[in-house]
């Protein structure tokens, strides 16, 4: 533990929650930042494709916006787009400012004219994706990690879970009046098995999305919607939670475990067809490959249940070998690790749970319902995503909101002064647990929560689907409850009663819409409503 605490907190050490660090750091501002295990296992690192800036010639931010509303299916907030799109160049130049290097036109020695390589993905007008080849997510990762582990305005807390908010609504403490304030955390130290209460003058949510309560999904074991399933616990809002979005290339190999295949393939030429080498997407929409992921990734799932097939494939072995490997040296290579060469076979690939749009209801500045409480990043809402998010736009938010964020945290913590103490906080009372006698439970209600997400609230739904889902929620909550209650917390147990929160709100939102719209299709309601509304669910 720290010998002292920084008035700000920040839980989640991806790129939203580094970025967020960093720039309040710039401005003199004391941080921790907390990460529930090594800073770099976190959703960024994995992310292939980069990040969208309307940069590129005949290339504009009304594009930009127009791509990025016509993905949301209506229900994107226009504001708010605009003020993340006007806003990306200059969060692109940030990250350049501090090393991080994206690819340009003649790397490796081939002929170019040294500008930024900009690709293309599903839903795009324009090539306007920045990458760092096909490891954009790691490259940013770790540029960003290593500045932080530098700067010593910066304390790091890594393999520390957090458990539960502490306001003053539950503390009993005075905490602003009838406000209610975020005083702090509870947090596991998963190296010496204890339990600690941190405090903080502001605390920002950066944990990034839930993906983990399905079977299949693109995303890190880290993804467990710990900060969505805290701020509703501590009484925010959730909003659209309904809306998951499926990546439609998942690699399909008994090894390769949650790799993900590059949107980029496809906006580099690749093709998805059938195992005979039938090509499908023309007949889904006219952008075929490279419509928006919730159509592609639809279409694939049609196949796959008409066809009574177990994957698709994606080809790109028509392009020249040198281009594939120049462009897609990570995923060739792992590729070849489970021997398949995508410079000359198509890769068998299926759609994976990918990215939460919905999350805790936010403004502009990362401020939710809760005071002195802020999420960001795909842990918040804001409006920018709507029914399904654009390509690339997910680190560009990280990005964007950490610097609105940053900026009200440090007008907030100036207008305080040194007369804003550290807030008192109650200590972890374990005196009424004792060891779990059986920790097969917990093992065996993960398995089967993510198989019930996985059956019945998937890329297609019904509401009988939706019901019996609800059902067996119900049943495991009521397991989970029982058991956290009478038994000393774990990592396991901590993050399967945040997936089974947060897949309860998932259920509860889809059983709202009455309708089909973006990620969201139920053959109870194929029409779409002439009202696009958002699902807001608010803690009784």
């Amino acid at each position: 533990m720290p010998d002292h605490f920084n008035p700000v907190l920040i839980i989640g050490g991806g790129l939203a929650g580094l970025s967020l660090a960093l720039r309040l750091a710039e401005r003199g501002v004391g941080v921790t930042v907390l990460s529930k295990s090594e800073l770099d296992e976190g959703s960024t690192r994995y992310a292939q494709g980069g990040i969208a800036a309307a940069l590129g010639a005949g290339d504009s931010f009304g594009a930009h916006i127009d791509d990025t509303l016509e993905a949301g299916g209506g229900l994107c907030k226009r504001r708010t787009v605009e003020f993340v799109v006007r806003k990306a160049p200059r969060a692109v130049q940030w990250l350049i400012e501090r090393g991080v290097s994206f690819s340009r036109h003649g790397d490796a020695g081939n002929a170019g004219d040294g500008e930024f390589h900009l690709t293309r993905e599903g839903g795009h007008s324009h090539r306007r994706v920045l990458h760092a080849a096909d490891a954009t997510g790691e490259e940013v990762e770790v540029t960003l990690e290593q500045m932080v582990r530098r700067h010593d305005a910066i304390t790091l807390l890594e393999n520390h879970i957090a458990i539960d908010l502490i306001t003053s609504k539950k503390q009993g403490a005075g905490g602003g009046g009838r406000i209610n304030t975020c005083l702090g955390v509870y947090a596991l130290d998963l190296n010496r098995k204890i339990t600690v209460a941190l405090p903080c003058r502001h605390l920002a949510l950066a944990t990034g999305g839930a993906s983990k309560i399905y079977l299949y999904t693109s995303n890190p074991d880290t993804s467990t919607g710990d900060g969505i399933a805290m701020a509703w616990r501590a009484g925010c809002r959730v909003a659209n939670m309904e809306f998951v979005q499926f990546h439609p290339t998942c690699l399909y190999h008994p090894q390769a475990k949650s790799f993900l295949i590059s949107e980029a393939v496809r906006g580099e030429g690749g093709k998805l067809v059938h195992a005979d080498g039938r090509r499908f997407m023309p007949a889904y929409d006219r952008r075929a490959e490279l419509a928006p992921r919730d159509i592609v990734a639809r279409a694939i799932d049609l196949e796959m249940k008409i066809n009574g097939c177990d994957n698709v494939y994606l080809d790109i072995s028509h392009q020249p070998a040198a281009f594939i490997r120049r462009h897609f040296p990570t995923i060739s290579a792992r590729c070849l690790q489970l021997g398949l060469d995508m410079t000359a076979e198509p890769l068998p690939v299926v759609p994976a749970a990918h990215y939460t749009c919905g999350g805790v209801v936010t403004d502009l500045d990362g401020r939710t319902d809760i005071h002195n409480l802020y999420a960001i990043g795909e842990t918040g809402y804001t409006g920018l995503h709507g029914a399904n998010r654009l390509a690339s736009n997910s680190l560009l938010e990280c990005l964007v909101f950490a610097e609105s964020c940053a900026a009200r945290i440090a007008a907030e913590l100036q207008r305080g002064g040194r007369a804003d103490a550290m807030p008192a906080l109650a200590n972890w009372d374990e005196s009424q647990v004792t060891d779990p006698d059986e920790r097969i439970v917990v093992s065996h209600n993960w398995d089967e929560l993510r198989r019930c997400m996985w059956d019945y609230v998937g890329i297609v739904r019904t509401d009988k689907r939706l019901t019996r889902a609800a059902r067996r929620i119900a049943l495991l909550q009521e397991e989970i409850r029982e058991f956290y209650s009478h038994f000393r917390i774990s990592n396991d147990l901590v993050e399967l009663r945040n997936l089974v929160q947060v897949a309860e709100l998932t259920v509860r939102c889809a059983m709202r819409r009455k309708e089909s719209r973006g990620l969201h299709i139920t053959r109870d309601y194929p029409q779409t409503a002439a009202d696009a509304k958002e699902t807001v669910l608010t803690p009784e």
